[in-house]
């Protein structure tokens, strides 16, 4: 069993045995130890929109899997929008330039993004292989030229933008990564297990907010398509063993939009877009009391 092993203090979560088939490792620990099921998780409806903010409290709006479709979004007051990625559809500069428009008439304090698998010019590793590759599947991609794109990042000029990275913001420790489980060659993928494990360990003790693209295992991953959880089994025992933060938000599976607890941390996918790419699913807003002394 690969739990988190503490040494001085100190946890380090290993691989798991059941890194390689999430929809296993979820029916394992759910009847050996029921750890999606109440009372050790829980579903949470969305607060309205027009419930005041509670005094000493910064209102977080998430939103995740926009697409390049924002134009009818309705988007609620708030002091700190949270994007957990696939902003776009390929990741083109022109794309990125109408997102980053698109944030500088938002009227948030701060606004914190980082990227998805569909920001294919992001992750500089991918567009080195594409470029190599004799057939193309991303054609509109693969006929930038590296000056085009070298840089794209800094398009985003309305926003911090976190890759591996961290930032406060209102007293809160805010982590953000792209990375997410292989899934048909996309960008930031990585394989199951211990690729994904070196990321996750990056992620420094002490986070207030997590941001990463694709959920965690159990926690609105279900594909009912594929009749199968996605989520990373290795992130959710990151997660709740090791870093706990006391927000947990991500997109990545469109079906999964939606919030839980384990009464501990609030995990919320906030895709935006439907599984049929239909910017439908409403901003989620989440209230967190200010750290002290912020």
């Amino acid at each position: 069993m690969a739990h988190g092993i503490a040494s001085q203090g100190k946890v380090t979560i290993a691989v798991d045995e059941y890194s390689s088939n999430p929809t296993q490792a979820f029916t394992h620990y759910n009847i050996n130890q029921s750890r999606f099921q109440p009372p050790h998780v829980h579903m949470v409806d969305p607060i309205p929109y027009d419930t005041p903010k509670p005094a000493g409290h910064t209102r977080f709006v998430c939103v995740s899997d926009t697409h390049s479709r924002t134009d009818g979004i309705q988007m609620p007051y708030g002091d700190v929008l949270l994007h957990t990625g696939d902003f776009t559809e390929l990741g083109l500069p022109s794309e990125v330039k109408k997102f980053n428009d698109w944030l500088g008439g938002l009227p948030y304090d701060f606004k914190v993004v980082i990227a998805g698998n569909h920001e294919l010019t992001f992750d500089k590793d991918f567009m080195a292989e594409l470029v190599k590759q004799d057939y193309y599947r991303f054609p509109s991609v693969s006929k930038l030229k590296p000056e085009d794109f070298d840089n794209v990042q800094s398009l985003l000029t309305n926003c911090v933008y976190l890759q591996d990275s961290d930032v406060t913001v209102k007293g809160f420790r805010i982590y953000g990564t792209p990375w997410t489980p292989w899934f048909n060659g996309w960008g930031f993928n990585l394989p199951r297990g211990q690729s994904l494990l070196d990321k996750w360990n990056q992620v420094p003790e002490g986070i207030d907010i997590l941001l990463t693209h694709g959920p965690p295992l159990g926690f609105r991953d279900w594909v009912p398509k594929e009749l199968q959880r996605v989520g990373c089994v290795e992130l959710l025992n990151t997660v709740q063993r090791r870093v706990r933060p006391k927000l947990h938000a991500f997109g990545g599976i469109h079906e999964g939009y939606g919030i839980m607890t384990d009464g501990y941390t609030t995990y919320i996918n906030a895709s935006t877009c439907t599984v049929s790419f239909q910017p439908t699913n409403p901003p989620i807003i989440f209230d967190l009391p200010n750290p002290q002394g912020s």
